[in-house]
């Protein structure tokens, strides 16, 4: 079987286990920034749906009241220059409703975004996040550099406490947007963008490039984990940790396949000679659910795949196909799989 046959039935696969991720639904909200937000936008559809059955009415009662005639009627243009005193109170009513109702929304949206921006941020996680054609970089930040760390697409936060998010763009201009627990921030290149948010209950929640930035858009989604706090500080305490050494001599030939190839020119792996940042870091790539900024599950063979030929399913990516013999390629697997 060919590789890019191999690939197809492997994307054609993904589909099933994709289905296990999280659906992204802006109506679940589960932070208190998406619940404000949320509460606005109930606020919003109940006076537009009002405004739309006043106006839908209006014009029914228009037709049902409008003189009925035939083809061969004259057109009655006298009542053009008629005055109609009858039409000015329900004119004037109607304006003084839509002031009011859109006095209400602009006070809703004020009390909104005080509501966003009044979170307290006392002993937050810091966290930067940095969006890339078409992956997200993440680094956990802390006063004391040897805690701090790097991971991709997948951003584990502690549930109940909250997290400021330091937005970077290294090349267009993408949107951080995770619904189930805030809005939409924009990141553009040259510019920090800061995004405070608390999620107090353990779950998985997807989220989404929200700016059209060029051909795989629409393949550039990451996860943000809540963690009990005690299991987050566990799983950053793994990730501080560098790569373990290989023991076997198949994963030590692994590691060995991966510095001579193209791997070690775009990807970093801390406790090896690998530093590049091209790449995402692939330090615990083990440890993440997902591949290719959530297109692919991350097992063997969807790694090995994506490896061989990354274009088949994420065309115009930067990383190019890295042609490998069956023996070289079980062996970078065999290395891969331990970096939890």
């Amino acid at each position: 079987m060919t590789v890019r046959a191999l690939a197809s039935l492997l994307l054609l696969a993904a589909s099933s286990a994709l289905a296990a991720v999280p659906a992204q639904n802006a109506l679940e909200p589960h932070g208190v920034q998406a619940l404000a937000i949320h509460d606005l936008w109930r606020l919003t559809l109940l006076v537009c749906t009002l405004v739309f059955a006043a106006v839908l009415a209006a014009f029914l009662y228009a037709i049902w009241r409008a003189p009925r005639s035939k083809e061969r009627t004259a057109p009655d243009v006298a009542v053009l220059d008629q005055p109609e005193p009858k039409l000015r109170r329900p004119v004037v009513i109607g304006v003084a409703v839509s002031a009011v109702l859109l006095v209400v929304l602009i006070v809703a949206d004020f009390v909104t975004e005080r509501r966003l921006a009044h979170l307290p941020l006392k002993d937050a996680v810091r966290i930067e996040v940095t969006g890339h054609l078409w992956w997200w970089g993440v680094r956990y930040l802390d006063d004391e550099p040897s805690r701090m760390f790097s991971t991709a697409n997948e951003i584990h936060v502690p549930a109940g406490k909250p997290v400021i998010l330091k937005l970077n763009s290294a090349d267009v201009i993408h949107s951080f947007w995770a619904p189930s627990l805030h809005g939409k921030k924009d990141l553009i290149p040259g510019r920090t963008a800061l995004l405070h948010f608390r999620t107090d209950k353990p779950g998985v929640y997807r989220g989404q490039c929200a700016e059209f930035c060029g051909f795989e858009h629409a393949l550039m989604a990451f996860t943000v984990v809540a963690d009990p706090p005690e299991q987050y500080e566990a799983w950053a305490a793994r990730q501080r940790q560098p790569a373990p050494a290989p023991v076997t001599d198949l994963q030590k030939q692994g590691l060995a396949v991966f510095m001579r190839s193209t791997c070690a020119m775009c990807h970093a792996i801390a406790g090896t000679e690998a530093g590049a940042r091209l790449g995402p870091d692939l330090t615990h790539l083990a440890s993440r659910s997902m591949i290719a900024s959530g297109t692919l599950p991350n097992t063997r063979q969807y790694l090995a795949a994506w490896i061989l030929d990354p274009q088949r399913f994420k065309k115009g990516a930067n990383m190019p196909p890295t042609p490998l013999s069956a023996q070289d390629l079980n062996a970078l697997m065999a290395y891969l799989e331990t970096l939890k």
